[in-house]
C-alpha cells in the first residue's frame, strides 16, 4: 500500500454535524486506514448554523475548519466534495450549489422533501456528471455486506425469477406521546414522516436486491399522536393531560406507512415503515422468495444472511444461517478475521469508499440522483394513493 501522505489530497466539506454528521464523519476518518484509496480525503472544513456549536463539531469530530455559511464552504478551494448531512428541506439547493460550483457532492436520504425538488437535483447531477463531477444519494444499508451479498446473489439468478418481495423498517423511538416534536415530525423539514425517512430505505433496499423496479403502488398511512410537545419548550415537562403547561404543536406527517407494489420483473411486493412498533429498535428485514430460492435479512442482526435452497429434497430443506464476515463477502474482508461482526458505522464507510473510488476513476458513483428521484417518486405515488385512497398508482419513469 502506498504512504497515505504520497497520494493527492481530495478535500472534503461537510454540511450538518448532527446524528448524520457524526456518522459521516466517522467514516471519512476511518475510510483510508481500511481501504486502498487512489486519493486521500482530508477533512476540510464542516459548515453548521451556530458558530460555537460548529467549531466544537470540528474540534471533536476530526474537521481542520468550521464554516457558518454552506455558501462560503462550496466556495473553498480545499473543498473538493461536499457532503450533505442536513434536514431534506436544504438539500435540494445545497447540492446544485455544490454541483454548479464544480464540487462532487454525497447526499444523504431521501433525495428531497418533494419530486419536484428531486427532479431538479437530478438534472443539475447530469448536466455535472458532463463535466466530470459526480453525485450520488446516501443510501447506506446497501454497504451491508450481508445486503451486498443478497444482491449478488440475486443477480448470478441463485434464487431464479422472483416472485414476492417482503420488506419492512420497524422502529419505536416515537411512542411515547410526550416525545417533543422534533424536524422529523414536521413536513416542512423532513417532507414525509416514516414514509420518506425509513421507508425511503426499504424501497431503495428491495429494488437494490431485486435489481428491479416499483411500478405502482397502493398505500396508506397514519399519525397516530397528531399532537406533541415543542421541543424548545418540553425538557424537562411532561405533556400529559392534554400538555397542561408545555405548549404543543401539530404533527403534520405520517408515524406510519402501509403500501404494496409490482416490481418491474413481475413480482409481487408489500412494504410497512412504522416508528410505532413497539419494542423493534432499527429493524429493516427483508425477505425475497423466487422461484428457485429464498433470502431474508434483518439488520438487527446484521451480519446474517438467511438462504432456503428449493432444490433441496423437503427432509433437509430449509433456511440455513450465512454469516456474512468472510473475506470474499462484499466490504469484510478489509476489516476484521471471519466471525467478529461489522456495525451499523462500517455501512458509510464503505458507502465513502465506494463514492471516493468512482468519482476518482471518472465513474458515475450508484445509487445516483437518478436513482434518488426514482425513490422520491415511489414516496410521493404511496402519498397519492394514500390520500385518494386509489387501489394502485403508477410511478413515472426517471
Amino acid at each position: 500500500m502506498a504512504a497515505a501522505n504520497s497520494k493527492p489530497a481530495l478535500g472534503i466539506g461537510m454540511v450538518g454535524y448532527a446524528f448524520m454528521g457524526r456518522v459521516h464523519s466517522q467514516a471519512w476518518r476511518s475510510v483510508s486506514a481500511f481501504f486502498d484509496l487512489p486519493v486521500r480525503p482530508v477533512m476540510a472544513a464542516v459548515c453548521g448554523r451556530s458558530a460555537e456549536g460548529t467549531a466544537a463539531a470540528a474540534e471533536q469530530l476530526g474537521w481542520a475548519a468550521a464554516e457558518t455559511d454552506w455558501r462560503a464552504l462550496i466556495a473553498r478551494e480545499d473543498v473538493d466534495v461536499v457532503d450533505i448531512c442536513t434536514p431534506g428541506d436544504s438539500h435540494a439547493e445545497i447540492a446544485i450549489a455544490a454541483l454548479e460550483a464544480g464540487k462532487h457532492v454525497l447526499c444523504e436520504k431521501p433525495l428531497a422533501n418533494t419530486v419536484a425538488e428531486a427532479e431538479a437535483m437530478a438534472k443539475a447531477a447530469r448536466a455535472a456528471a458532463e463535466r466530470g463531477v459526480y453525485a450520488m444519494v446516501a443510501f447506506n444499508y446497501r454497504r451491508v455486506p450481508a445486503v451486498a451479498q443478497a444482491a449478488r446473489w440475486v443477480a448470478e439468478g441463485r434464487l431464479g425469477t422472483i416472485r414476492h418481495v417482503r420488506a419492512q423498517y420497524l422502529q419505536d423511538w416515537i411512542v411515547d406521546p410526550d416525545f417533543p416534536l422534533v424536524w422529523r415530525l414536521r413536513k416542512d423539514l423532513a417532507g414525509s414522516g416514516a414514509l420518506g425517512d425509513i421507508g425511503a430505505h426499504i424501497i431503495d433496499t428491495a429494488q437494490f436486491i431485486t435489481g428491479q423496479r416499483l411500478t405502482q403502488v397502493s398505500g396508506l398511512t397514519e399519525t397516530f399522536v397528531t399532537r406533541r410537545p415543542l421541543a424548545e419548550a418540553s425538557a424537562g415537562l411532561s405533556a400529559a393531560a392534554g400538555g397542561a403547561g408545555v405548549e404543543m404543536g401539530e404533527v403534520d406527517v405520517d408515524d406510519a406507512a402501509l403500501f404494496i407494489g409490482r416490481l418491474s420483473g413481475g413480482a409481487l411486493a408489500s412494504f410497512e415503515a412504522t416508528r410505532f412498533a413497539t419494542g423493534r429498535k432499527n429493524a429493516l428485514r427483508i425477505e425475497v422468495n423466487g422461484s428457485a430460492a429464498s433470502l431474508a435479512f434483518d439488520f438487527e442482526a446484521m451480519n446474517e444472511l438467511w438462504f432456503h435452497d428449493h432444490a433441496l429434497p423437503a427432509e433437509e430443506a430449509g433456511f440455513r444461517r450465512v454469516l456474512v464476515t468472510e473475506s470474499g463477502h462484499p466490504y469484510a474482508g478489509a476489516w476484521w478475521p471471519p466471525g467478529h461482526g461489522l456495525g451499523y458505522e462500517h455501512t458509510f464507510t464503505h458507502e465513502v469508499k465506494d463514492f471516493v473510488e468512482a468519482i476518482t476513476s471518472g465513474v458515475a458513483p450508484a445509487p445516483s440522483f437518478d436513482d434518488g428521484l426514482n425513490v422520491q417518486r415511489v414516496l410521493a405515488a404511496v402519498e397519492r394513493s394514500a390520500d385518494d385512497q386509489s387501489r394502485m398508482t403508477a410511478i413515472e419513469e426517471v
